[in-house]
């Protein structure tokens, strides 16, 4: 008697980056003022997955949480059945650059804010600009989170902290605070799989990491295959099959990673049409991701960031898959 095929569990998570968060990231002037597109963009992308019936964790920013033109939007997310996780509450991407006490203070805030207007605590973390320390996992360990999900396997960091210094309108000051920004070479070395962190009091936290291309270490996640596809759909295409191919020879189970900006144009926003890709009409990436989720739920079952966390403890408990253990260097 054959067995039904079970299709391995893949994760997908967004980090809902607002409008404030790219100008301040870009160095713009007025981020201050923290203009907010939630309530065009909220409403538009739960659709977009209400079509697919795919639900996923959108990782938020605890200020945006604080903000009251933005929480009748965000209440939707939970009503709407996806998973909220952390994304810090002032969202710095030098989050790694932070004091122990002052990492506390931006988790919790975050989390209260999250939770007062959802009514979920966030279970789960994402550093903004994939940034994370050893005190950051300290703290969410301490205070009963059950994964990180900051890291990015990739060897590129440096090249797209060059490309960031030569677009963002930044001082000196602000460049020597971000140096470190999107990681170094040596990211590239760390694991794709899901790893446990091994903490200095003997505790452990499990990590997610953004998956890239297995051996290649290359992203893959959809800004990069939204890119991709302005040059060519066919090149686009032929970069995820063989994304996929060697997740499925390598038995990695991705955990794929989304941005508002990669599902909406400036058509939407006009306010940042400077960002790139935003030349492209929101029905065209539209198109595009239902494009990719259909290819990648053929083989995977698409599943939020919570879920595919307890698919991992049970595997491991039932002895189907072991997961290996890190220290934080």
């Amino acid at each position: 008697m054959n067995r039904p095929f079970i299709k391995p569990k893949a994760a997908v998570s967004l980090d809902l980056d607002n409008q404030w968060t790219y100008m301040k990231i870009h160095g713009d002037q007025g981020w201050e003022k923290y203009p907010s597109y939630l309530d065009t963009f909220l409403p538009y992308v739960l659709k977009v997955l209400n079509d697919l019936q795919l639900k996923i964790t959108f990782f938020i920013v605890g200020r945006d949480a604080d903000d009251e033109r933005n929480k009748p939007f965000l209440k939707e997310i939970v009503n709407q059945g996806h998973e909220t996780g952390n994304h810090s509450y002032n969202h710095d991407s030098w989050l790694h650059t932070f004091t122990k006490e002052k990492i506390t203070e931006e988790l919790l805030s975050s989390e209260q804010a999250i939770e007062n207007v959802t009514g979920h605590r966030p279970k789960g973390f994402r550093g903004p600009g994939f940034s994370w320390s050893p005190h950051l996992l300290e703290v969410l360990q301490e205070n009963n989170y059950l994964y990180d999900a900051s890291t990015l396997p990739t060897f590129i960091g440096p090249l797209a902290r060059m490309y960031y210094f030569w677009t963002a309108d930044l001082t000196e000051e602000e460049k020597e605070t971000r140096k470190e920004l999107f990681g170094t070479f040596r990211d590239g070395f760390r694991p794709l799989k899901p790893f446990y962190w091994q903490l200095d009091n003997r505790k452990s936290l499990m990590e997610i990491p953004v998956t890239t291309i297995p051996v290649l270490k290359t992203p893959f996640h959809f800004s990069y295959l939204l890119y991709l596809s302005g040059k060519s759909f066919r090149l686009m295409n032929l970069y995820l099959d063989i994304a996929l191919f060697l997740c499925k020879l390598t038995k990695t189970q991705p955990s794929y990673l989304l941005h508002p900006l990669d599902l909406i144009g400036g058509d939407e926003i006009p306010e940042l049409k400077f960002f790139p890709g935003m030349d492209i009409p929101s029905e065209r990436k539209i198109e595009v991701f239902e494009h990719v989720i259909r290819k990648l739920s053929k083989h995977y079952e698409m599943v939020d960031m919570g879920t595919y966390f307890n698919h991992l403890k049970e595997e491991q408990q039932s002895g189907k898959a072991k997961i290996k253990t890190l220290a934080p260097i």
